[in-house]
């Protein structure tokens, strides 16, 4: 269920940053941006927290900002997999996209907990 949850809101966050940044960022249709998100979701599962040990030392030092270049990888990695229909125009744009990520999906977290514990 989380997977499903996670995907779909990737999937209106892929859409979302592309209308935005059509020069940075690029998904062609709705269903490139869902297997974006499947694909997305399985790297931060799988390969992210193998980033994060290996890259400890050095997030340490930038405290903890070397985490967005990290996300940055991985939607890197989820671009070169689907080539054309899902892109980045450069490494640095992946970046800003990563950070928007992270700051939608900590507003979206935010929502979810407070809606959450008013309920309990």
């Amino acid at each position: 269920m989380r997977l499903l949850i996670k995907t779909a809101i990737y999937t209106l966050l892929f859409l979302a940053i592309a209308a935005l940044l059509p020069n940075m960022f690029r998904v062609d249709t709705l269903a490139t941006a869902i297997i974006a998100s499947f694909i997305l979701v399985l790297l931060n599962w799988t390969v992210k927290p193998i980033l994060h040990i290996i890259s400890l030392p050095i997030t340490f030092l930038t405290f903890g900002l070397f985490s967005f270049v990290i996300s940055a990888i991985t939607l890197e990695i989820t671009s070169a997999l689907l080539s054309v229909r899902f892109y980045f125009s450069s490494f640095g744009s992946a970046l800003v996209v990563a950070i928007i990520m992270a700051i939608c999906n900590s507003i979206i977290n935010g929502f979810a907990r407070d809606n959450f514990q008013k309920r309990g």
